[in-house]
């Protein structure tokens, strides 16, 4: 009996010491911050959009030429699906990376610029658009100061 309880306890003793020794490193916090995935590509009149289809996107292929690179300033028009009333007021882009919850202004406040229904959608609107970083990011859309809705994307690095 004392024999069963002296490995018994020795037992435990060395489960303890194992769990104690594990060499896993710990994962960074930030790179599990959050888990996003690029939003998925889809056709809208004769041009593939990212974004989410019948609500907002932008004309985007991940070619070369439209990639995203940090610090690369470059043209995206954005495309807008919705009734009239949302669709009228002024627009701006926030920007979220994915190691942060700091918000950045991608695409400044502009007045009621929409265009009109443009590549099967209802509004259009042209940007300008620069991420000062790589990685993923979430893109925040407003119209009159209220989400409309969010893409996400991979900057690539240069």
């Amino acid at each position: 009996m004392f024999k069963k309880r002296l490995i018994l306890i020795c037992v435990v003793i060395l489960s303890l010491v194992i769990a104690g020794c594990n060499d896993e490193k710990p994962i960074k916090e930030e790179v599990i911050q959050h888990n996003w995935k690029e939003s998925p590509l889809f056709e809208s009149g004769s041009y593939t959009m990212i974004g989410e289809e019948g609500r907002l996107g932008f004309i985007y292929d991940d070619n070369e030429g439209l990639r995203f690179y940090p610090n690369k300033e470059q043209k995206y028009m954005w495309h807008f699906w919705g009734n009239e009333d949302e669709l009228i007021g002024d627009f701006k882009v926030l920007g979220t990376h994915e190691n942060s919850d700091e918000e950045i202004i991608i695409v400044p406040k502009r007045g009621n610029s929409f265009l009109s229904p443009n590549n099967g959608t209802d509004q259009h609107f042209p940007t300008n658009m620069t991420f000062p970083k790589s990685g993923m990011w979430k893109l925040d859309a407003y119209i009159r100061d209220e989400i409309f809705g969010s893409v996400y994307v991979k900057v690539h690095k240069e």
